[in-house]
């Protein structure tokens, strides 16, 4: 009894996470027979409406500031070593996860057997170029105004100007995280170069990190009250509950199963292919911000949970502070596996043969469409660019917008535990570098204050 009451203590956040979703869920489901009026509706909606904006309006804070001082208190080389080697990391998963997807919507070929979907849409592909969406991710990642890139970022508009399409290059609502990133990842990197010289800057960011995570861990002790009011409020916005799990139940399995092959077979193998461990710590740790990007449905709400669970678990706070924010933006396993598999379904619910070709700018399209869109859902925009790329009907999205809520969920949770492997791999292959920097000790105090709060 002692030893329960004291692993309960000691994981008092998870406790509280676990029973909030399992209480979101049952309560969802045992007010889904109450005919609740818009107004109740609206009301169990706002409490995890406030908690999304609090936890949103402090992601950009801390990729700033961990990523700075994370960076900044490393040598010139091995702050290039970690960045090209995490993004060659997550290059690889999103590939591996793309290819999983597209084998298995091939071989089980869930549409096959279902009826074509009469759901109407009045989105229009608007003869999108395959190419506008590289452009766009090159564009965004250097943006001409870095103040600018926290409110706006670049996209392709097209406008039908009689039977010509008219493309203009505009500024749209929006957080551009990828801008923001490349400017934090380049800055800290010119201050580890300069050292001594800017120690007083690099100290500045690195208390500001100590008081923007301070901040958000106090938060996170009302995450169960949010969590209950979003898992609540998505189940009660479905309109046919059963009929839908029932029409796409093949789909959601193909897509889960693939989820469950990427973490559960490729990641750990790649973990031990590198590292030589055993991934089952690696799941205990994550598992707290696992829950928490599965009651929120988004990977920045996770994003403080995931890097003071890597502190306690060992991980250098300099790696902890730098490859869960950049897997932040450019971690799109999930979301790869995801989009490659719903394009091709609805291939198959219109009897559209595809083409080797079309399955492989399917897959690239998937994964540089779901960069740079940050710790939130990609969306339709970037279904109906996939769809227009190899010439889709998009009539048919609706029909799977209507169990997104579900594999959001799920994909979201497989990215956030995605990252937890991602540093463990990146921090064993330079732990020996970092251990030389004369910065090591500076980043001690981070741990500490973490553990207390």
């Amino acid at each position: 009894r002692n030893m329960c009451r004291k692993a309960i203590k000691e994981n008092l956040m998870l406790v509280f996470t676990v029973t909030a979703v399992l209480i979101g869920i049952g309560l969802g489901l045992a007010l889904r027979s109450v005919n609740l009026s818009p107004t109740v509706l609206q009301l169990i909606n706002f409490p995890g409406e406030i908690f999304m904006q609090l936890l949103k309006m402090m992601v950009l804070p801390l990729i700033i500031t961990s990523i700075i001082s994370s960076l900044g208190q490393m040598e010139s080389g091995h702050a290039s070593k970690v960045g090209l080697m995490t993004v060659g990391y997550y290059t690889l998963t999103a590939v591996i996860a793309s290819t999983v997807g597209i084998f298995l919507v091939t071989t089980i070929q869930p549409g096959v057997s279902m009826a074509q979907s009469s759901v109407k849409n009045s989105l229009s592909t608007g003869d999108i170029d395959p190419i506008d969406t590289f452009m766009d991710l090159i564009r965004n990642m250097f943006p001409d105004n870095i103040f600018k890139a926290t409110f706006q970022r670049v996209s392709t508009k097209y406008e039908r100007n009689g039977t010509e399409i008219d493309k203009n290059v505009v500024d749209g609502p929006g957080t551009n995280i990828l801008g923001v990133l490349v400017f934090c990842v380049f800055f800290g990197i010119v201050s580890a170069r300069l050292g001594e010289k800017v120690r007083i800057v690099i100290d500045f960011f690195v208390a500001l990190d100590e008081i923007i995570m301070g901040w958000i861990m106090m938060l996170m002790w009302f995450a169960p009250f949010g969590i209950i009011s979003l898992i609540c409020g998505n189940l009660l916005d479905v309109d046919d509950l059963a009929g839908t799990f029932h029409t796409l139940a093949m789909y959601v399995l193909t897509c889960l199963t693939g989820l469950a092959i990427h973490i559960f077979i490729v990641t750990p193998a790649l973990l031990f292919l590198f590292t030589r461990k055993s991934p089952l710590p690696v799941y205990k740790t994550m598992l707290q911000p696992w829950l928490i990007a599965f009651g929120t449905a988004s990977s920045g709400a996770a994003l403080p949970t995931s890097i003071a669970c890597l502190e306690r678990f060992g991980i250098d706070p300099r790696i902890a502070n730098f490859v869960p924010p950049l897997g932040n933006t450019i971690n799109v396993d999930g979301n790869a596996l995801y989009e490659a598999v719903a394009v091709i379904f609805i291939a198959q619910l219109n009897n559209i043969h595809l083409s080797v070709a079309n399955i492989i700018t399917i897959s690239l399209t998937a994964t540089l469409a779901s960069m740079g869109s940050g710790s939130v859902p990609a969306g339709l925009v970037t279904m109906v660019l996939i769809l227009g790329t190899v010439g889709l009907p998009v009539k048919d999205l609706a029909l799977i917008v209507t169990v997104d809520w579900l594999v959001d969920r799920i994909r979201t949770a497989i990215n956030v535990m995605g990252d937890g492997f991602a540093t463990c791999v990146i921090a064993h292959n330079v732990a020996r570098d970092l251990k030389r920097d004369e910065g090591y000790k500076t980043m001690s105090l981070r741990r500490k204050t973490s553990e207390m709060v």
